[in-house]
C-alpha cells in the first residue's frame, strides 16, 4: 500500500473515531440524564433499605456491598457510584434514622400527642426507645459501626443542637412548658438518656422496649427537669409536671 492510501486510511478511520466521540455527545444522551437523576434518590433508598435487612437478618458479620447490593436489586457498580464503601453506607443509614427520628421528637417536644411535661417527655423517649423502625439488631450493628469509626459525637452534635432549639421554642412565653437549660444541664441530659437508651442496645437489654424501662428514663428525665425548674424558681407553687 502506498503513502497516499494509508494517509487515506488513516483519515478514514479518523473520521469515524470523530463521528463516533461526536455521536456520544449528542443532546440526546444529555437529556437522558434527567431521568437516572429522578431514579437517584429511590435508588439510595433501596440501597439504605438493602443495607437494614442485611444488617437485622445477620449483623456486622453478614454485612458486605456484595450483600447490600443483591438485596437492594442493584449491581455492585451501581452501589459503588453512591458510597465509597461499606463504612459510608453505615454513616448514611445512621443519619437517615437520625432524621426521621428528630421530626418525631420534634412532634414529641411541640406536645402534638400531650401537652404536659411528662407527656412530652414520654413522647420523645418512646421515640427514641422505637428508632430504626423496630430493627434493634441493625440498630445495635449501626450503632457499633459508628463508635468504632470514632463518628459518635458527630452524630451527637446535630441531636443535642435539634433538642436545644426544639426545647428552646417550647420553653419560651409567660408559661413555658420546659425549663430553659444551659449548655452543661443540655449535655447531661441528653447523654443520660440517649446514654442509657444506647447502653441498653448494645447490651441486648430484653427490656429495651418495655414499658418499665420507658417509665424509668421518663422518671429521671422528668426530675432532673423538675430540679432545674425548682432551683431556677424556688417560690414556683408546682403542684404537678
Amino acid at each position: 500500500m502506498g503513502i497516499y492510501e494509508r494517509c487515506s486510511c488513516f483519515r478514514t478511520r479518523l473520521c469515524r473515531r470523530s463521528i463516533a466521540v461526536a455521536a456520544r455527545r449528542q443532546p440526546p444522551e444529555i437529556k437522558r440524564r434527567i431521568p437516572r437523576q429522578s431514579r437517584a434518590a429511590e435508588t439510595v433508598v433501596a440501597i439504605l433499605e438493602g443495607a437494614a435487612q442485611i444488617l437485622e437478618a445477620g449483623g456486622l458479620a453478614a454485612f458486605t456491598t456484595n450483600a447490600v447490593a443483591e438485596r437492594a436489586g442493584v449491581s455492585i457498580g451501581t452501589l459503588y457510584q453512591y458510597f465509597t464503601d461499606k463504612n459510608a453506607l453505615l454513616l448514611a443509614l445512621a443519619r437517615r434514622e437520625m432524621e426521621v427520628a428528630l421530626a418525631d421528637v420534634g412532634r414529641a417536644l411541640r406536645g402534638e400527642s400531650d401537652p404536659s411535661l411528662e407527656g412530652r417527655v414520654r413522647a420523645m423517649v418512646r421515640t427514641i426507645i422505637h428508632a430504626f423502625r423496630g430493627r434493634q439488631r441493625a440498630r445495635k450493628a449501626v450503632v457499633q459501626a459508628i463508635l468504632a469509626q470514632g463518628l459518635g459525637i458527630e452524630l451527637m452534635a446535630p441531636v443535642a443542637s435539634f433538642i436545644a432549639a426544639a426545647g428552646a421554642e417550647v420553653g419560651s412565653g409567660a408559661h413555658p412548658i420546659l425549663p430553659a437549660l444551659s449548655r452543661e444541664q443540655l449535655f447531661v441530659m441528653s447523654r443520660a438518656t440517649l446514654g442509657a437508651i444506647r447502653a441498653a442496645v448494645l447490651e441486648e437489654q430484653p427490656f429495651l422496649r418495655s414499658r418499665a424501662f420507658e417509665d424509668e428514663i421518663v422518671r429521671l428525665a422528668v426530675a432532673y427537669l423538675g430540679a432545674i425548674t425548682a432551683a431556677a424558681d424556688p417560690g414556683r407553687n408546682r403542684t404537678t409536671v
